[in-house]
């Protein structure tokens, strides 16, 4: 099924570093139309043409790419990786963001003069590089740029609507001609959403069960560290639960592991060298990852488990985009 825009668009944008398209989704469900969108990742691009029916231009690093952006365009998105750069001796701004992906964000912004942008980063930015990083982005957007751009804030998905525990900083900024000096970012929706909202309504497959070996080697890390006075190690997220921020790597289907007790056949789907927990611990789906995102029932999952996991956990909560993207717009309405 594809996810159309709105036969009746009112704005337009573009989707940048777009991932599986999680932007998109909330932008077209506010009336915009996207046109034109960047992802390098090719299972990403997969996904994405799955669901809208075109596939992404690449890297947008590349002037290729950039010069089939279009013109006249109302806002821009992106959640663009974070990166260090380099200010020592040196004024600061756009020419400091040199050599990272946000100078590639601010290059599009300088030549494309967009009415309003939105970006989206991990928290961490705030203090990343003790602070230089989101200084240098914040002068680079406000001094050279010339946009207004309110203190970034960060924003916490389970505040909107959704299960999970997933901060992350939101800035927005409005092109200086248009007269906007106020914005206020959304307030919490305050909805009470559970882990057993997203969960998977029939029984899963046998495959997303942990093996009693791995279960043993999770509790002996676990212990390890509780030793040591940390807290990291393997979490099990009741029905009733707020699931922790879900991302790639490290612990993070095992810091976000649930008890499941439908199964009824132990055979083993994969290779392991024991048996299957009798404990009903298992990992959460990429559906239920998906649902902990906000993507709607009817988004497509084309890719195996593997990219699925890695495209959701690096992907945006709608919920708080669209809130947001709705604040945003709202100041354009006007204008």
């Amino acid at each position: 099924m594809r996810l159309d825009a709105s036969k009746t668009p009112w704005f337009t944008f573009i989707d940048l570093f777009a991932g599986i398209g999680g932007f998109r989704i909330a932008l077209q469900r506010l009336g915009g139309r996207c046109v034109f969108s960047s992802e390098w990742d090719v299972q990403a691009q997969k996904t994405y043409e799955a669901n809208f029916g075109e596939r992404p231009y690449g890297d947008i690093t590349l002037e290729s790419t950039k010069a089939h952006i279009p013109d006249g365009f109302d806002v821009l998105c992106a959640g663009f990786p974070c990166q260090a750069f380099s200010i020592a001796g040196r004024r600061g701004g756009f020419e400091d963001t040199r050599g990272t992906l946000f100078f590639d964000v601010a290059d599009v912004i300088q030549r494309k003069r967009p009415k309003a942008f939105f970006l989206e980063n991990v928290k961490g930015l705030r203090t990343h590089d003790k602070g230089k990083t989101l200084a240098t982005i914040l002068a680079t957007l406000r001094d050279d740029l010339g946009y207004f751009v309110p203190e970034p804030r960060v924003l916490n998905a389970r505040d909107f609507g959704v299960p999970q525990n997933r901060e992350r900083i939101f800035i927005v900024g409005f092109r200086g001609d248009l007269g906007v000096d106020s914005f206020e970012y959304p307030a919490p929706t305050n909805s009470a959403a559970v882990f057993e909202d997203a969960k998977e309504p029939q029984p899963v497959s046998a495959k997303y069960y942990l093996s009693t070996q791995y279960l043993q080697t999770l509790i002996n890390h676990k212990k390890r560290h509780e030793s040591k006075g940390n807290g990291f190690g393997y979490e099990i997220i009741s029905d009733k639960g707020v699931a922790n921020a879900i991302v790639v790597g490290g612990m993070g289907r095992e810091r976000n592991l649930v008890y499941d007790h439908r199964l009824t056949d132990f055979t083993p789907q994969t290779r392991i060298k024991s048996e299957i927990n009798r404990e009903g611990i298992r990992k959460m789906t990429p559906r239920e990852w998906a649902r902990l995102q906000g993507f709607p029932e009817d988004f497509q999952i084309v890719v195996a488990d593997i990219s699925a996991y890695k495209q959701f956990g690096n992907s945006v909560a709608i919920p708080a985009i669209q809130a947001t993207a709705e604040k945003v717009l709202g100041k354009l309405r006007l204008r």
